[in-house]
């Protein structure tokens, strides 16, 4: 394996051994109680993001993406899960207001825990990792470029949650294959 490929694996697990799994087994909880989950990221956490919620929707999770036009009106009951690794984005600002004013509980995922949009959430899952806030000059730390260890790691979490909402929820492999789509 090349020196790049090792380097990259190494960065990923060191992020990931950094999460707390108390707040991943809570943000599991409120997914799990969840009426409803509306999920926001933009860019390539957004990619992330919507791979989760492809998962949680074969977990039979009533699951929704921000710009769908499928997305219901959130309100009590309700789950908005945002990630915003920078820990400040307008349009996280924005409609992390509309769900709160709806009622709807807000988690957030997060490198930067005291950024603005996670001071706004109910509950906050940190990822210890490089994103686009601190890459550059003597904060850029990762071999990978600009965002991309956060949004590695992002990927793990997001299986790991898989995982551990598969046996909250009482799912198991077959359940989830059988919600997968047919119609490609």
């Amino acid at each position: 394996m090349s020196d790049l490929y090792r380097s990259a694996i190494d960065e990923l697990a060191g992020a990931v051994s950094g999460i707390d799994d108390a707040q991943v087994d809570e943000a599991c909880r409120l997914v799990a109680n969840a009426r409803h989950i509306c999920t926001y990221a933009g860019g390539r956490e957004g990619l992330q993001l919507k791979g989760f919620a492809m998962r949680l929707f074969h977990l039979g999770r009533s699951v929704s993406v921000v710009g769908d036009m499928t997305v219901p009106a959130l309100g009590e009951g309700d789950v908005f899960l945002v990630v915003c690794g920078p820990g400040e984005i307008s349009t996280s600002l924005a409609l992390i207001g509309v769900a709160k004013a709806a009622g709807a509980k807000v988690v957030v995922v997060t490198a930067q825990p005291s950024g603005r949009v996670p001071a706004l959430a109910d509950h906050v899952l940190t990822i210890p990792a490089q994103t686009m806030a601190d890459d550059q000059g003597a904060n850029a730390s990762s071999v990978l470029p600009m965002g991309s260890l956060f949004e590695g790691a992002l990927f793990v979490l997001f299986e790991v949650m898989v995982l551990k909402l598969k046996t909250l929820l009482g799912e198991s492999s077959e359940t989830m294959r059988a919600r997968h789509t047919n119609m490609e």
